[in-house]
């Protein structure tokens, strides 16, 4: 069981983010004045996908009959479950491992486990979020996962003197730590992000700083 830590979020109401934004630059302008020596920076993975131009219309995306054949599989709501989605995980993730990721996943199907997808074809795929349903412009894209997260979280960890995560938060109390600058952060956000302070609508809150006290960073070292 985990134990409460003493600490809370600050959202970070931002302007709309875009392609034509720098998240390391936006990050450290955002936090300036507000994040102190042992606190947590944690970024919505999506904000920082659209900053690299991974958020993409489904009428620019043009799905094989491969793509619409796979499509089926994956239950109606997943983030699959349409040949545009599957044609960019196809394209992400290669044909090869897609297919083998289906076989594992009918495999587990069979001894009742879930999951093996992804664990075969790539963990990044579960990141796509297929129509995300993020406030305007991109309301209708597909946003797929961020490229190399790891290097991200380092470059805004040098930039601000804070550690970063870049998180996904669903509104079921889901936390999904996608790169994090150090294990403690993993499980400071993890904690602190739970009640999904991300703004989802219009709220623009993509950046939250953790304010943690000493001894729950002490806890979590």
């Amino acid at each position: 069981m985990m134990m409460c830590m003493p600490c809370y979020t600050i959202p970070i109401r931002t302007h709309v983010i875009t392609e034509q934004d720098n998240i390391i630059e936006l990050a450290k302008r955002y936090t300036e004045g507000v994040v102190e020596p042992g606190d947590v920076i944690a970024i919505a993975e999506s904000v920082v996908a659209i900053t690299q131009k991974r958020a993409i219309l489904p009428e620019e995306v043009h799905p094989g009959l491969l793509a619409r054949f796979l499509c089926r599989f994956p239950g109606k709501h997943g983030s699959l479950a349409t040949p545009p989605a599957m044609e960019l995980a196809l394209r992400e993730a290669g044909t090869i491992r897609i297919l083998l990721g289906c076989v594992a996943a009918a495999l587990g199907r069979l001894i009742g486990k879930r999951g093996f997808f992804y664990l075969v074809a790539g963990r990044e795929l579960a990141f796509i979020d297929d129509i995300a349903g993020t406030m305007w412009p991109y309301e209708r894209h597909i946003i797929l996962g961020p490229h190399k997260p790891g290097k991200i979280v380092a470059a805004i960890k040098e930039a601000t003197g804070a550690d970063v995560v870049i998180a996904d938060v669903n509104d079921i109390k889901c936390v999904d730590i996608l790169a994090a600058t150090s294990p403690a952060s993993v499980k400071i956000a993890k904690e602190a992000l739970v009640d999904n302070p991300f703004g989802n609508d219009d709220q623009q809150t993509p950046i939250v700083v953790i304010k943690v006290k000493k001894e729950a960073q002490d806890r979590a070292a």
